[in-house]
């Protein structure tokens, strides 16, 4: 997969945004041979299974400007990265407890130009300020999650959208984890993906409201 699937999936960017994405396949590739940011396995296929699926949380809500967004357990830089690119109205902050992948992402954003994301090692729990969206890839399941992250989110939301709260990277059957939210919603992958991968890939949202 290359960045011609991010452009079919995504067709209104810009000529900087098309660049952006372009340039992330040699900056991660250059890491890699570094370091192990992303699994060795999944390196060729960085675009889907990395890129593209971070942009399924833009698939379900589209960020206004001047919406600040927490990225908690960012690793290499996902999700924040590929939606900083696509919202470069919006603030992003990547966190991460382990040094050697911040190190990775503050490169990336750098060698990306990106003005609007920023990355710091720290864990959830110990983070301050508060936030619009926290947003994540799988780092833990929902309850664990939101105790985290609960006391980060910033009550309200903007006219037009989906209110503050958690927008959630997740994978199988997840009724047991969320059973605790009636008030979660989910999103199937495959409803806006059409390769096999999203088949069990979904995005869950909980609304600030549902996170006290």
């Amino acid at each position: 997969m290359t960045a011609e699937t991010v452009f079919q999936n995504f067709p209104n960017l810009s000529d900087t945004q098309k660049d952006q994405f372009l340039r992330i396949g040699d900056l991660y590739a250059d890491w890699n041979r570094k370091i192990n940011v992303v699994s060795r396995k999944d390196i060729d296929e960085l675009y889907l299974r990395h890129v593209l699926h971070s942009l399924g949380i833009a698939r379900v809500h589209s960020f206004l400007p001047g919406t600040e967004v927490l990225d908690v357990g960012t690793g290499g830089g996902f999700p924040g990265i590929p939606l900083a690119i696509l919202f470069p109205q919006v603030q992003f902050t990547l966190v991460d407890a382990i040094g050697k992948k911040i190190r990775v992402v503050n490169d990336v954003i750098e060698g990306l130009g990106l003005e609007n994301a920023s990355a710091r090692q720290v864990r959830a729990e110990a983070m301050k300020g508060s936030f619009d969206f926290v947003v994540s890839r799988a780092v833990a399941a929902m309850p664990t999650f939101v105790l985290w992250t609960r006391d980060r989110l910033r009550p309200g939301g903007k006219p037009g959208g989906l209110a503050n709260g958690i927008l959630y990277l997740k994978g199988g059957d997840l009724s047991e984890e969320l059973a605790p939210y009636p008030q979660a919603r989910t999103y199937p992958l495959s409803d806006y993906f059409q390769d096999p991968f999203f088949e069990t890939k979904q995005v869950v949202y909980l609304p600030e409201t549902a996170c006290r």
